[in-house]
């Protein structure tokens, strides 16, 4: 067994395989970029090096600077994590002349797979139904369009090298692959320094399934069962779940027998995943098709160790180190359910920007997730698991991927998994940026998602017009109300105790006024009781004026609500919504309906950055005119490119900016006449 390794890699996962690592007896070392320099698993390695700036181009994807940080360690194995260089041949084979441990598969087997183009080919060959597409060098937008036309709309374009939603674009007509394609080329250069796209025939209505597979280097190949991926956005995974509810015995024996023949033809070994989209209105699920296999530890791997008690880090370093794997398939099962949400840096209200900055506040609802060995430690505390990177005060970068944390929960059934997710997002406390903590919740809560009828557009489907939070009943607006008039009188209770008052003896105001929304509320605070208009509400709770969190019992079920106090009253988050509450004394509340109301100035004449980033591309100039919907700009944050639109016609009046400008949030690119 190795003595040192090193992971070349950052942020949860690099805290990830560091935890195992520490179980196992084996030191860890953390290389890390300026961005990086305070990072919790930078603090947590036995060692850490430095290997330059913060773009990952200059710093983690530089595979000699991972090398020398191995021989200046003498760390023997490297764990690449997901991203970066993890399905690279060239830094693998760079590891082998060095005689450094790579641990993950054999070099040609990520040649074969980890290259889309190539797999497709492969998989083809090995009569594995693959999806129609064009697998060839496309050699620019014309060659595209044409192959496009070919194959009928939609279409998929994506690069060759890409992962994680990164590189990818749909297209419906001719004019969106003239759009997309030199940005899909673009991001798959800046990403993984490969420009190579292929594009397909997209499928509607999908379902996408992925077979976790587990190899050693002795002929052994196991299917860990399968893993629901279809809820995504922009083709990021969003929520992960093992079983999948579409997935019978039958097919799930299917699916994993042919991905495990197709690893075989590869000689694959280490922990792999072999994605297949899966028609959903196919019954039978016999209509499934070889995507892609990522040659890597995938992200949402904790639902699978907490279904089957595995280990997929310590088998991996196991693999590496050259031992047997000690089960068998018959040794594989399923065990309960278990749910993964990425939380992500991201702003769900204003059509989810990328949001960076400092995290403020960040209190988990459950302490980051530590790894003891035991099988059911590693579905956390509870059933509730987070696997993060970050800490209390530090910073989300626009350099790196959005990901804030991962929330994993487990339980004996699928329903009782999401109610675990929306009482642990309740208490999530995270601020100073935009999150999607309300976007996830409103997701477990959903009736559609609920019912397992799930493809891969839910997401577009379910909230055409934005998320403007989860629609909240009449049971949750009625505690809303109680809580916040109890909390206005124990405010108020604290403000007459000040010293320098007008007396000693005035009790605390009992009666208010809750407007949430549309709708007024009369509550009235006893002794022994809450009454909200008129009716009692069976409510115990707590509170002293600071706290951010109101954990309330009422009729013998909990409610988490987070609480931030504003000029009338508070802004409260629970059950994946954000309520604005007015709270005023009985007395006063006539009188708001003679109080003027603001009206916010008119920005529309300014094209107005939406999340501080990269102007990538300025698409028109000072005199131009434009229409509604034309591209006027690119800006890039977090590895992705936004392309900004024209709301209406008009003619540009004067430019801001200039191409190469680092955006603030906010910042005005251009002004229209």
């Amino acid at each position: 067994m190795f003595k040192k390794i090193l992971i070349a890699n950052r942020g949860e996962i690099a805290c990830r395989v560091i935890k195992t690592a520490r179980r196992m007896g084996i030191a860890t070392v953390a290389v890390y970029s300026d961005a990086d320099a305070r990072a919790p698993f930078v603090r947590m390695a036995d060692e850490a090096v430095h290997i330059g700036p913060s773009p990952a181009s200059e710093s983690y994807l530089i595979a000699d600077k991972i090398i020398e940080a191995c021989k200046a360690t003498g760390a023997e194995a490297v764990h690449p994590g997901y991203g970066f260089l993890s399905e690279r041949t060239s830094f693998a084979e760079a590891l082998a002349k060095e005689n450094i441990a790579f641990i993950g598969p054999p070099v040609n087997a990520i040649a074969a797979m980890g290259d889309k183009i190539e797999s497709k080919k492969l998989a083809k060959e090995a009569g594995v139904n693959v999806v129609p597409g064009f697998v060839g060098e496309i050699r620019d937008t014309e060659h595209a369009v044409e192959i496009s036309n070919e194959i009928g709309y939609p279409v998929m374009m994506k690069a060759s090298a890409g992962g994680g939603g990164k590189g990818m674009r749909l297209a419906y007509d001719e004019k969106d692959v003239r759009e997309g394609f030199e940005s899909v080329k673009r991001e798959g250069l800046n990403s993984f320094g490969d420009d190579r796209v292929f594009i397909e025939k997209f499928i509607l209505n999908p379902r996408h399934i992925e077979i976790q597979i587990l190899g050693d280097q002795h002929g052994n190949i196991l299917y860990l069962n399968e893993r629901e991926c279809s809820i995504q956005r922009r083709h990021q995974k969003v929520v992960e779940e093992a079983p999948s509810p579409f997935v019978t015995p039958k097919m799930r024996k299917a699916m994993g027998e042919q991905c495990v023949a197709l690893s075989k033809a590869v000689g694959y070994y280490s922990a792999g995943t072999v994605e297949l989209i899966v028609s959903g209105a196919d019954p039978t699920g016999e209509s499934f098709y070889f995507l892609e296999m990522n040659t890597r530890l995938q992200v949402e791997h904790p639902v699978t160790e907490a279904i089957t008690g595995i280990d997929l880090v310590e088998q991996m370093i196991r693999v590496a180190a050259g031992e047997k794997l000690a089960i068998t398939q018959d040794d594989v099962k399923i065990d309960g359910w278990a749910i993964e949400n990425r939380v992500y840096a991201e702003d769900p209200y204003r059509g989810f920007l990328p949001s960076t900055g400092r995290l403020t506040r960040y209190k988990p609802p459950v302490p980051g997730w530590t790894d003891d060995g035991a099988e059911n430690g590693r579905r956390g505390v509870d059933g509730v698991r987070v696997d993060d990177g970050v800490y209390d005060g530090g910073e989300v970068s626009i350099f790196y991927d959005p990901m804030i944390a991962k929330l994993i929960t487990w339980g004996e059934t699928r329903d009782e998994a999401a109610d675990l997710q929306v009482a642990a997002l309740d208490r999530f406390e995270l601020e100073g940026l935009g999150h999607n903590i309300d976007f996830v919740s409103a997701i477990m809560q959903h009736p559609r998602f609920r019912s397992g009828e799930l493809t891969t557009g839910f997401i577009a489907e379910e909230y055409p017009e934005g998320f403007h939070g989860a629609p909240a009943d009449e049971a949750v607006t009625r505690a809303l109300a109680a809580i916040a008039g109890f909390m206005a009188s124990a405010e108020a209770d604290r403000a007459r105790r000040v010293d320098g008052q007008l007396g000693d003896r005035l009790d605390p105001p009992a009666k208010w006024q809750v407007t949430i929304g549309d709708a007024s509320h009369k509550v009235k605070l006893g002794r022994k009781h809450i009454k909200v208009d008129g009716e009692k509400v069976d409510i115990a709770l707590e509170y002293t004026p600071g706290d951010r969190l109101v954990v309330a019992e009422i009729d013998g079920s909990e409610l988490a609500v987070k609480v931030a106090k504003t000029r009338t009253g508070w802004r409260m988050t629970t059950r994946g919504a954000i309520h604005d509450v007015r709270v005023l004394p009985w007395h006063v509340a006539p009188l708001s309906a003679h109080m003027i109301e603001k009206i916010p100035p008119d920005l529309s004449k300014f094209l107005i950055c939406p999340m501080p980033g990269l102007l990538v591309a300025l698409h028109v100039g000072a005199g131009d005119k434009v229409e509604a919907g034309q591209p006027l700009a690119t800006v890039e944050a977090m590895k992705m490119e936004n392309i900004l639109r024209a709301e209406k016609t008009g003619v540009v009046k004067s430019v801001n900016a200039a191409q190469g400008d680092s955006l603030a949030v906010d910042a005005v690119i251009l002004e229209m006449e």
